[in-house]
C-alpha cells in the first residue's frame, strides 16, 4: 500500500518543516527539484547482524521518505552497502570490520557480505520499511572512488606510507556539522605518525607491506582499499548528483563521519572548477538529519550488549518485527529511545489493539476499495467529525515528523462512534501511509508469533482447545481446567470467548 498515493493525488495543507543538523533549527522543507526529492542514506556495514539501535535509523528514514510522499512528492532514495572500507572504529581507527570478520568466521569475505546484505535486507522488509530506489555497493564503486581521490589530492591531500589523508585544514569550516570538535572527538580518530592535523582522515589505506587483504586494489598510491567516508561521498554523487535534498544517518554518524564527508565534497566542487568562497556553505546536500540512540539502561545499543539486540533476536522471542516499528515511532526521532522489555511488550499490546479495532472495522465494512483511495477526495468528502482529525495528522508529521503526536490520532479514528465505518477506514489507511504499520492487510493471526524455544507446536494447541470445548461441553470442568493449565504452563495462554481462542505468552527478560 506505500505507492497508492500519487503527487498528482496529494494537496496537503501544512507545510513540511524539518529538522537540519546543519543550522541545529527546524526549517521550512522544499527539493531543489519541483516535486521531487532526492535522499540518501548512510547504509550498513555488512559484517554482522544489524542491532535495533541500528535499525531505528532505517524506520525513521521510511519515515522521512513516507511522510515526503504523503506531502506529494516523488521521491528518489539510495541505501548503501559498505562491504569495504569501514574500520572496527567509527573514529577512522583498528582494523577494517569486513576483512576482521572474515578471518573470525574463517569465509571470505564476500559470502560475509552476501550473508549479512541478505539479513539486512530481510529486516528491511520485516519491518514494513519501503525498499529504496537502488541500493548501492562501495565494491562496485571502487574505480569511481580512485578518480575522485585523484581530482581533490594534489590540493587537499598528502601521502603517508600507511595511505593517502585528506588535510582538514584545506577546506572552509569543517566539522561545522558537529557543532566544532573538542579534544574529545580528536581523542577518538586514530593518531597516525606524520598527520598534519590531529582529525585528517584516510581517503585511501595502503595495504601493509607482506599482507593481503582479500579487498584490495590497485591505485596511484599503491595497492589498498577505499577510505570509509569516500564511499559515500562518491556513490551519493553518483546517484543522486550534488547537491541533492537529505542526507541521513544515526546522529553517531554527524561527529565524523559526516563532516568528513563534507569535507570531501566541498574539495572536490573546489577541484572541479567553483571558486574555493562558493564552497564554504557547499555541504553535498541540503539538509542532513540525523536519529538519536536507542539506549538500554545500561547505554547506547551496541552488538556487544547481548540480550534482544538484534530484530530476529526479538523475532525468535515471539515478537512481531512491526511492534518494534511501532515502538520507534512512540518517540520523535531526534529523542533518545529506551529499550527494554517493557517497552517491547507495551508495544506490542498497542499494536494489537490498533489490529483488531481495524479488524473489527473490516468485518462491518461495505467493500471500500483503499488501494484506489485519492487523498484529495478524501479531505473533501470525510464525515465532519472524522476531518480534523485528517488535518492534525497532517500538521503533526508535517512538523518534522511528530509521530508520537500522529499516533494517538490513529486510535481515536478507530475508536470514534457514529461515523460511517467506510469512511474510518479510508482515514486508516492514509495515516497508515506514513505510518507503515500495515493495519489494512495484517491481521491478529498474523501477529501470533511463535517463540524459537516453544515447547508446543500451533496444531497441538489448537487439537487441545478442541478437546477442552468437548470437556466443557460434557461439563468435565476438572479435565477442562487441567488441559487450560497444562497449556499455560506450555507457554499458551488461552482466551475463552475470543475467535482467536490462544497466544503465545510473551517473557521477556531485559536486554
Amino acid at each position: 500500500m506505500s505507492d497508492q498515493f500519487t503527487p498528482a493525488q496529494q494537496h496537503a495543507d501544512a507545510s513540511l518543516r524539518l529538522f537540519n543538523s546543519l543550522t541545529r533549527s527546524v526549517e521550512p522543507f522544499a527539493p531543489i527539484e519541483p516535486n521531487h526529492a532526492r535522499v540518501y542514506s548512510c547504509g550498513p556495514t555488512v559484517y554482522n547482524y544489524p542491532h535495533l539501535g541500528n535499525l531505528r535509523a532505517y524506520v525513521f528514514t521510511d519515515t522521512l521518505r513516507r511522510t515526503l510522499q504523503w506531502k506529494g512528492l516523488i521521491v528518489t532514495h539510495v541505501i548503501n552497502i559498505t562491504d569495504v572500507g569501514h574500520l572496527t572504529s567509527d573514529a577512522d581507527a583498528g582494523d577494517d570490520k569486513m576483512e576482521a570478520a572474515a578471518r573470525a568466521q574463517a569465509k571470505s569475505i564476500w559470502d560475509i557480505a552476501a550473508h549479512y546484505t541478505q539479513a539486512f535486507k530481510q529486516n528491511i522488509t520485516d519491518l514494513n520499511i519501503i525498499p529504496p530506489s537502488e541500493w548501492t555497493v562501495a565494491t562496485d564503486y571502487v574505480p569511481q572512488m580512485i578518480a575522485f581521490a585523484e581530482k581533490i589530492a594534489p590540493a587537499h591531500c598528502y601521502e603517508l606510507e600507511t595511505g593517502l589523508y585528506f588535510d582538514i585544514s584545506t577546506v572552509p569550516d569543517y566539522g561545522a556539522l558537529a557543532g566544532g570538535r573538542d579534544d574529545a572527538a580528536h581523542a577518538r580518530i586514530d593518531p597516525v605518525a606524520g598527520k598534519r592535523n590531529p582529525s585528517d582522515f584516510a581517503i585511501w589505506r595502503k595495504s601493509p607491506p607482506g599482507e593481503q587483504r582479500q579487498m584490495e586494489w590497485d591505485s596511484p598510491w599503491g595497492r589498498g582499499a577505499p577510505g570509509w567516508h569516500l564511499e559515500c561521498s562518491v556513490m551519493s554523487e553518483a546517484r543522486l548528483g550534488h547537491p541533492f535534498d537529505i542526507h541521513t544517518g544515526g546522529i553517531d554518524h554527524r561527529e565524523i563521519h559526516h563532516p568528513n564527508e563534507i569535507a570531501q565534497n566541498q574539495a572536490f566542487r573546489s577541484c572541479c572548477g567553483e571558486a574555493d568562497a562558493a564552497t564554504a556553505g557547499f555541504t553535498g546536500a541540503k539538509w542532513w538529519m540525523h536519529n538519536n540512540f536507542l539506549v538500554d539502561r545500561q547505554g547506547k545499543m551496541s552488538k556487544s550488549k547481548g540480550g534482544f539486540t538484534t530484530l530476529f533476536s526479538l523475532i525468535d522471542a515471539g515478537v512481531h518485527p512491526l511492534a518494534y516499528r511501532l515502538l520507534c515511532l512512540g518517540a520523535h526521532y531526534r529523542s533518545e529511545l529506551e529499550f527494554s522489555a517493557d517497552n517491547v511488550g507495551a508495544a506490542l499490546t498497542r499494536l494489537k489493539r490498533l489490529v483488531m479495532g481495524v479488524e473489527n472495522l473490516k468485518a462491518r465494512a461495505e467493500g471500500v476499495t483503499w488501494q484506489s483511495l485519492r487523498l484529495d477526495w478524501l479531505r473533501a468528502n470525510l464525515h465532519p467529525r472524522l476531518a480534523p482529525l485528517l488535518e492534525q495528522f497532517d500538521a503533526a508529521i508535517s512538523d518534522d515528523l511528530m509521530t508520537p503526536r500522529a499516533l494517538p490520532l490513529l486510535e481515536e479514528t478507530i475508536a470514534m462512534k457514529k461515523v460511517p465505518v467506510d469512511e474510518k477506514l479510508c482515514l486508516i489507511a492514509a495515516f497508515d501511509q506514513a505510518l507503515g504499520l500495515n493495519l489494512l492487510t495484517i491481521g491478529r493471526a498474523d501477529l501470533r508469533i511463535r517463540p524459537r524455544d516453544a515447547a508446543i507446536m500451533p496444531e497441538e494447541i489448537e487439537a487441545e482447545l478442541d478437546r477442552r470445548q468437548q470437556a466443557r461441553a460434557e461439563k468435565e470442568f476438572a479435565l477442562s481446567d487441567g488441559i487450560r493449565d497444562a497449556l499455560i504452563e506450555r507457554g499458551v495462554e488461552v482466551m475463552d470467548g475470543d475467535p482467536l481462542r490462544w497466544d503465545w505468552r510473551l517473557t521477556l527478560e531485559a536486554a
